[in-house]
């Protein structure tokens, strides 16, 4: 299989030369296409649930066991990942996930008894990590090279910003203009042929290693301290959103809810594209903990925007402002993943950095509805403030370990 090395990439690398490389353009493609599920599939259940049994906490307890299921497979399937390859792996697993799909929607559709909703959505545990393949695939193209791959994760994170800022919209048209299961139906459809296109870009995939030597990257210097980070950051994106949701309710705009969410998004996408155009400078140590500072300082910008001016366009803009702090910080945290993840296990190392920031995104939206439901609704902002200091000192505790 041939091997690309940093000479195919300029020196000042951009997005543009950055897809100067083969095959780079076809295996993009095809992950966008099978990521955009990733933010549909949530809430195409819970309108689905809610809808046909007219239980909000049937529909949360079902997509609360398919995210405690991600979270046990995910890892066990990047290992697999990485001893027999992309397309090896990827293809069948994400075939298992769309059958639970599918299995979900019959079984909604003819009112099948509540825990076969449960047993149909934990299937789709199995839906490989779309965003850690792309990146490791990067890794593979890219090494050595740390101004280019840090360009390529600065992409990855803001198209992971998009395709959760564009798939519940997607979602929830889909599901309100055509029918209930709509959602769920194109969002495995999407899922299905996105992986065979990006599976079928053999040139670009990296080779695997039936026999990969060293430590798991749980145990590997590091690594721990960086998933405990992630877990804390895991839960300022969940309890912005249950505070923000809770908020808007209160004060009678819901169906807005999800539109300001999205500013949040947006702002986070913008500042990745601009933070891959900057050269890096510094150790991603230091870096990392700059980026945590900014985070933490910026969480307080929506607290004080809901205790003060009671605005939506208000609390709008501060999140705006507060989502230009998060892409940063997940693209240097990524990036001390790839770096600090032993060789051959990159795609568990990816995967468990994920499953930490989906542990931290379900304590958090647990923590913030509390929080929200506790007192007034401006008091769950306090929340992700609490988290991302949490974050900042896991990180200023955190030392380089070779």
């Amino acid at each position: 299989m041939p091997r690309r090395t940093p000479r195919l990439v300029p020196r000042r690398t951009t997005y543009r030369r950055l897809f100067t490389l083969p095959g780079t353009r076809a295996f993009t493609a095809g992950n966008l296409l099978a990521r955009l599920p990733a933010g549909m599939f949530s809430v195409s259940a819970v309108v689905m649930i809610a809808g046909s049994r007219g239980s909000y906490a049937l529909a949360g307890a079902v997509t609360a066991t398919g995210l405690a299921a991600t979270a046990v497979a995910g890892p066990w399937i990047a290992r697999l990942t990485d001893r027999h390859g992309q397309s090896r792996t990827a293809v069948p697993a994400t075939v298992v996930a769309v059958l639970g799909s599918v299995a979900l929607l019959l079984c909604v559709h003819y009112d099948a008894p509540a825990w076969t909703l449960f047993a149909a959505y934990a299937a789709t545990a199995t839906t490989p990590n779309t965003g850690g393949l792309s990146r490791a695939r990067w890794a593979h193209l890219l090494a050595g090279d740390t101004e280019a791959l840090h360009t390529a994760n600065s992409f990855e994170q803001a198209a992971d910003e998009l395709c959760f800022m564009l798939g519940p919209a997607l979602a929830a048209f889909l599901c309100g203009t055509f029918f209930p299961e709509a959602g769920t139906l194109v969002g495995a459809v999407l899922l299905l042929t996105g992986i065979l296109i990006f599976t079928a870009q053999r040139s670009t995939e990296p080779p695997p290693n039936p026999t990969a030597k060293g430590r798991s990257p749980l145990r590997s210097p590091g690594i721990p301290p960086l998933i405990a980070g992630l877990v804390a950051t895991g839960a300022v994106f969940g309890s912005m959103e249950v505070a923000t949701l809770a908020y808007a309710n209160a004060a009678g705009h819901r169906a807005a809810g999800g539109a300001v969410l999205a500013l949040q998004a947006a702002g986070s996408c913008a500042a990745g594209l601009l933070y891959g155009r900057v050269r890096p400078r510094g150790s991603a140590e230091r870096r990392l903990r700059w980026c945590l500072l900014a985070m933490t300082v910026s969480m307080a910008l929506p607290l004080l925007a809901a205790s003060t001016s009671g605005s939506l366009p208000a609390l709008g803009t501060a999140l705006l402002l507060a989502g230009m702090a998060t892409a940063p910080t997940m693209i240097t945290a990524m990036s001390l993943v790839q770096h600090r993840t032993p060789e051959g296990r990159l795609n568990e190392g990816m995967s468990l950095a994920v499953t930490g920031l989906l542990v931290g995104i379900a304590l958090g939206s647990a923590t913030g509805g509390r929080a929200a439901d506790g007192t007034s609704p401006a008091t769950g902002f306090w929340v992700p403030v609490a988290a991302a200091t949490t974050a900042l000192l896991l990180g200023v505790r955190s030392r380089r370990t070779p």
